[in-house]
């Protein structure tokens, strides 16, 4: 065979010069919806040809009408989010007729699922693959709950291990290993109900902690290792990803707003004075200087100059027990997700509760893991005020939208229209503009 007739390689990258991005990417433009109990945040986005995301438009408002995660006041709620949409929609010039929006209510769970499918001896279709994740779907399902993700891990060809695409190869069995994330359905339908208002209609749900790695962490992170803690004002999350998968989602009641809440509680202020007070002269370490520093603290009910003097020792005293309770149960969770180590020896802390100081150290020394800030990278076009730790998930959810974090973009996992929530929400806006 002379030279001519053999196959060639295209040659390596040289030192120094980017490695080209292979993973398929959608272009867009996309709209994204973060739905928070401090923030609710929506931004409109592309992904342009060296693989960089782009921010076309960018709205936010005060977090209304929502608690937990959940909506409680959906009229509260409906005009937050049109008024961060529609500010989102002026700056790109486009309206918006769908959004993929952050799964955070509805107490989201996490679920490992093994699944057999017979092949008999052919090459394993992409039929198969599908039919393994609706047996994952079924086995999942639960009374009141709907499934939001179920994600192949990995695959098994009879006895061949370690498989990321298995289409192709020829076996008698087919084993998969799925990631399944629920919630509760009637929280669904109430979100649902909250977008309809809105005139909007609900693309995709992606998990809030999932969609905060994507955002913040690096390849060798998501590769070797790493949990992600999303800590919100009402809520905190957590994801761990270990080679280059989500493994595991857990959400926790608390957040920021409980921080804010002890401190007005018992230093008897105004929440808007204890949210100050967090945010200037907050900490979670105490130093020997904070017994001689003295704070305003404005009384609740009592005239305006009625001002107390309160050292910051008693404020520091107020947020660490608060924040310790939370890296603690995040320790908790992470024990009983029988995971092991395999969720890395880093922990990467974002969301806006992230920011207060003192907050990576504490966590360090609880978890007993490496811990940074992190922050959403490879985003342009956003104002500086939202390249922050707290915007993390709804960068997050951009990068998800363009392909980021999918599995085998090119099947189509979701369930059909008539058996899913989300399906039957879709279904119904599909109806509605014919």
């Amino acid at each position: 065979m002379n030279d001519m007739s053999r196959r060639t390689l295209p040659p390596p990258p040289s030192a120094g010069e980017p490695i080209p991005r292979t993973r398929p990417q959608r272009s867009g433009p996309f709209g994204v919806l973060d739905i928070g109990s401090t923030k609710i945040a929506c931004m409109i986005g592309r992904a342009e040809s060296d693989g960089r995301l782009r921010a076309l438009g960018f709205g936010w408002q005060k977090g209304r009408g929502v608690k937990s995660g959940g909506i409680v006041d959906i009229e509260d709620a409906e005009r937050a989010i049109r008024a961060a949409v529609g500010t989102a929609e002026d700056q790109a010039d486009m309206r918006l007729k769908s959004v993929i929006v952050n799964l955070s209510c509805g107490q989201p769970e996490s679920h490992l699922f093994n699944v057999q499918w017979p092949v008999d001896g052919r090459a394993v279709t992409a039929d198969d693959i599908r039919r393994v994740v609706r047996e994952a779907r079924v086995r999942a399902a639960a009374d009141g709950r709907e499934t939001i993700h179920a994600l192949p891990l990995g695959f098994a060809t009879d006895e061949t291990p370690g498989i990321a695409d298995p289409r192709g190869l020829y076996c008698d069995t087919l084993t998969a290993q799925l990631h399944v994330v629920d919630a509760a359905a009637t929280a669904l339908r109430t979100l649902g109900a909250c977008l309809e208002r809105c005139e909007l209609e609900i693309s995709m749900m992606v998990s809030a902690p999932f969609a905060a790695g994507l955002a913040t962490l690096v390849a060798d992170e998501r590769e070797l290792g790493a949990t992600v803690i999303d800590m919100g004002g009402g809520t905190t999350s957590m994801a761990v990803f270990a080679e280059g998968q989500v493994l595991h989602t857990a959400q926790l009641p608390v957040g920021g707003i409980h921080v804010t809440n002890d401190i007005a509680r018992l230093l008897s202020t105004t929440v808007a004075h204890a949210e100050r007070l967090k945010t200037l002269y907050g900490n979670a370490q105490s130093s020997p200087d904070d017994e001689r520093e003295l704070l305003p603290v404005p009384m609740v009910g009592e005239e305006e100059h009625q001002i107390a003097k309160v050292p910051r020792s008693a404020l520091i005293s107020i947020i660490r027990p608060r924040m310790e309770e939370i890296f603690e149960l995040v320790r908790d969770r992470l024990e009983t997700s029988g995971l092991g180590r395999a969720s890395g020896e880093r922990v990467v802390l974002t969301g806006g509760a992230s920011q207060l100081v003192g907050a990576r150290e504490l966590a360090a020394q609880i978890l007993n893991r490496q811990v940074r800030l992190g922050r959403p990278a490879g985003l342009i076009g956003l104002p500086d005020a939202a390249t922050g730790p707290n915007f993390a998930t709804l960068a997050g959810l951009l990068a998800f939208a363009t392909g980021d974090g999918q599995t085998m973009h090119d099947i189509d996992f979701s369930p059909d229209r008539p058996n899913g929530l989300i399906g039957k929400i879709v279904g119904f806006f599909k109806e509605r503009q014919r």
